[in-house]
């Protein structure tokens, strides 16, 4: 998908991996407070913010997660275009969640076109290739017939699957940290062959948890989003901000984290 930006948009904040699981969380407040004083013209979520997401039928809970969190955005969506994208916790996000969050869909992935840049965005898991194991469960579970027959069951059924799967994935990590493997990050080769096939120079993502800057190839970069955890030992809540400079400026895109915790890094 090509997404251009409107003559309008003069600052693009995105954010990722919220993991959002509990109404009047901390991490639920960061994100109501961040919503509240965001200068942002655009919102971008790259994936993952619910912990879980099990269908739109959720939203039948009126004091559930997803309702909670549909009002916050469609609030913001008033004063804000907001783009919300599935991640691989959220991937059934369907589209009367999007219409509660007044939102619209986020292909994986999607070009911006921003201050005269190129800037691909996607969550980040299809590209962490070594990860021989995750790769297998999202072909499956992203397949056509897997989401029917899923989204056939009954909501209290769904639920105990949901979290089978989430224990399942936080065993998997802890095993991982206890050996030597090391992390597994994207993969630089697919990175770039993205970035090539799609005319970008920067990539945006999310996933990982692990925020940072890197350089490819001296031309290409990627950009890690930070997730959100305001349970943390050091609370972490950050938006990347895209904002265009003067139209005389030697770079007319300003790319700056934010930290709601604490304001500028």
């Amino acid at each position: 998908m090509q997404l251009h930006a409107p003559a309008h948009w003069r600052t693009v904040d995105c954010i990722s991996d919220l993991h959002l699981d509990i109404p009047g969380s901390a991490t639920y407040g960061a994100l109501e407070h961040y919503l509240a004083q965001s200068p942002a013209q655009a919102l971008l979520v790259l994936g993952d913010l619910f912990e879980v997401w099990i269908g739109d039928d959720a939203l039948g809970d009126a004091q559930g997660i997803g309702t909670c969190v549909a009002r916050l955005l469609a609030n913001a969506a008033r004063r804000m275009d907001v783009f919300i994208m599935c991640g691989n916790r959220d991937f059934l996000m369907g589209p009367q969640l999007l219409q509660a969050c007044g939102a619209r869909a986020l292909p994986d992935p999607t070009v911006l076109h921003f201050g005269c840049q190129r800037l691909l965005l996607t969550h980040g898991d299809a590209q962490c290739l070594a990860d021989t194991d995750y790769q297998q469960f999202r072909s499956t579970v992203r397949s056509p017939a897997w989401q029917n027959d899923f989204l056939a069951k009954p909501l209290p059924e769904r639920q105990v699957l949901a979290q089978a799967m989430r224990a399942q994935s936080e065993a998997n990590k802890a095993m991982q940290k206890s050996s030597a493997q090391p992390w597994i990050d994207l993969d630089t080769d697919a990175c770039l062959q993205d970035l090539h096939t799609h005319g970008a120079q920067h990539m945006i993502h999310g996933h990982t948890h692990q925020p940072a800057e890197h350089a490819l190839d001296g031309r290409h970069s990627r950009w890690v989003l930070s997730d959100w955890d305001m349970q943390a030992t050091a609370p972490r809540a950050e938006v990347l901000r895209l904002a265009l400079g003067k139209p005389d400026s030697a770079s007319p895109l300003h790319m700056e984290r934010l930290s709601v915790v604490g304001g500028p890094d």
